[in-house]
């Protein structure tokens, strides 16, 4: 295995790593900005304001977008076992 097919295996699993989370910290971004603004608007400073809608968020965001997050995951790793073969040679 040569320098350039490790660099682009890295990329490639970095590149997905970014494309699977990103839906769900962006979920979470926004609510956690909602939050904040309702919270700084009515001075309500309860810790499980801020924790309570952003779980339920991301469990919303996980039924939606898992099943596409778990095929990309899966379409990578056929793809590296299907390296395998041709590693050694």
């Amino acid at each position: 295995m040569d320098t350039a097919a490790v660099v682009d295996l890295a990329r490639e699993a970095l590149m997905l790593t970014m494309l699977v989370s990103l839906p769900l910290l962006g979920i979470a971004l926004i609510v956690g900005l909602v939050v904040g603004v309702f919270q700084a608007a009515t001075s309500i400073n309860e810790m499980t304001l801020s924790f309570i809608p952003k779980l339920v968020a991301i469990g919303v965001a996980i039924a939606v977008f898992g099943s596409w997050q778990i095929n990309l995951v899966v379409e990578f790793c056929r793809s590296v076992f299907g390296r395998i073969p041709g590693l050694f040679l």
